[in-house]
């Protein structure tokens, strides 16, 4: 099953999610939320999440720096957690900070994994995304 759509949630005064109910069932068996590329946070299932990593480290030599230094990003910015009997996820403290969430927080879809935005910076960045759609869609046709 892809992730889509996105969903308006509010963070509870213990820095809770409420995962949105038809994903749950999906999410059951734990997640690991991580620092997403962008100022979000990202929410995988745990062998996505390692497959993930895999590909971005695959090709590199582990004895680099750069090897080494994405090893710890990808490690030690990623904790696994596991929903509650009401479907709710804690989010990190750290985490919470770095993505600049709020209270107000929309999680939305990206196919593999599910993205936690602060709603205001989610609404901007939509915005333009839409506005960038038919770049997007000539630069697709000239692959």
């Amino acid at each position: 099953m892809a992730f889509r759509g996105t969903f308006d949630h509010t963070l509870d005064a213990k820095n809770r999610l409420t995962v949105p109910s038809k994903f749950r069932a999906q999410l059951s068996d734990g997640v690991v939320i991580a620092q997403g590329v962008e100022r979000c946070l990202a929410i995988w299932l745990p062998a996505d999440y390692d497959a993930y990593v895999e590909d971005a480290l695959g090709g590199l030599n582990p004895m680099t720096r750069q090897a080494r230094d994405l090893e710890r990003y990808f490690s030690g910015n990623a904790f696994e957690a596991d929903l509650d009997a009401a479907g709710r996820i804690m989010v990190p403290q750290v985490l919470m900070e770095w993505a600049g969430l709020g209270k107000d927080v929309v999680v939305t879809g990206v196919r593999k994994y599910l993205e936690l935005w602060d709603r205001e910076t989610w609404a901007t960045l939509n915005t333009q995304l839409a506005g960038d759609v038919p770049e997007l869609t000539e630069a697709l046709g000239q692959a």
